[in-house]
């Protein structure tokens, strides 16, 4: 994969009524899928599942989510930067009505077992504050393997304060193994979904984030990607990280996960160059501008 082919701009994958589609045809891989819906005052879609598991996060915006005869309504957030938010889990094979006003992230990925749909309640939703110093995050939890049930959608939010680096150190998860040093790897797709404070998707003007992949002498991939609100980028294999938020201007990314490992997992190992960075964060303190929303539990 090229970086330009793993870079994704916003208003380069529409497909109504979807403002952003990236299904693993899309992406050239086999499981994980996301898809943006934009809705105005008043407005309604209705979709099949097919054979995919979802959810619908509000990113900006409320709405009432009706499917397999239950009817879920979102509080949803003003923005991705006020609050966590909950959420609505949708199983495959399910035909499903979205009413309400707002943007929205459908992360998805291609599921085996048929769930039923529930709603994810936000006072729920476990959030960390990883890392130490330039390197602090916010990450919230929602649908970590420990936190939500899924088939194989794995799906969690990162927030980057202005000129921190997160995603860090860099990190891969492309086959399923346990390293000689006992470090266990999960094979996973990854979707990098952007979104940067102060600016709106397809702003050309507005803020912007940096992401950074790079692959081994194995498998080879460069992509050093200048990124804008509702911007993609797509990990299919290689090391990620750092995400990097410019200076004054905060950070988020919805990670989307998934693979054919009969576990949900998000294992991974770090670039061993770069592994020596966590035993740093033990001497620093957690940037105090975190957490930027919600409610916290302190973890390493």
């Amino acid at each position: 994969m090229s970086a330009v082919e793993a870079h994704l701009p916003w208003g380069t994958t529409t497909r109504a009524p979807w403002a952003l589609e990236v299904t693993p045809e899309r992406a050239g891989w086999r499981y994980a899928g996301l898809r943006v819906l934009t809705l105005p005052p008043g407005g309604v879609v209705t979709f099949d599942t097919g054979d995919e598991e979802m959810l619908v996060l509000p990113l900006a915006g409320a709405a009432t989510v009706h499917c397999d005869g239950l009817s879920l309504t979102l509080a949803g957030r003003a923005s991705v930067f006020a609050a966590v938010t909950d959420f609505a889990y949708l199983p495959r094979d399910a035909t499903v009505t979205v009413r309400g006003e707002g943007r929205f992230a459908l992360p998805s990925a291609r599921a085996i077992r048929r769930l039923s749909p529930r709603y994810g309640a936000a006072r729920d939703v476990p959030v960390e504050l990883r890392g130490a110093g330039p390197a602090s995050r916010q990450v919230n939890n929602f649908c970590s393997p420990e936190a939500f049930d899924c088939d194989r959608l794995v799906a969690v939010e990162v927030l980057t304060p202005g000129g921190n680096w997160s995603s860090y150190p860099p990190h891969k998860h492309e086959e399923d193994r346990t390293h000689d040093d006992g470090r266990v790897e999960a094979e996973l797709e990854e979707i990098y979904y952007f979104e940067v404070a102060g600016g709106a998707p397809g702003d050309p003007g507005g803020p912007v984030g940096y992401q950074r992949v790079y692959g081994t002498a194995r498998r080879p991939i460069e992509v050093l990607a200048e990124v804008r609100g509702g911007d993609v980028v797509l990990v299919p294999y290689g090391y990620h990280g750092p995400s990097m938020a410019a200076p004054g201007y905060h950070l988020y990314y919805l990670n989307v996960l998934a693979g054919p490992g009969p576990a949900r997992s998000m294992a991974c190992v770090d670039d061993p160059r770069h592994h020596w960075v966590r035993g740093s964060w033990a001497d620093q303190p957690v940037d105090p501008r975190l957490p930027l929303t919600g409610p916290t539990t302190r973890e390493a």
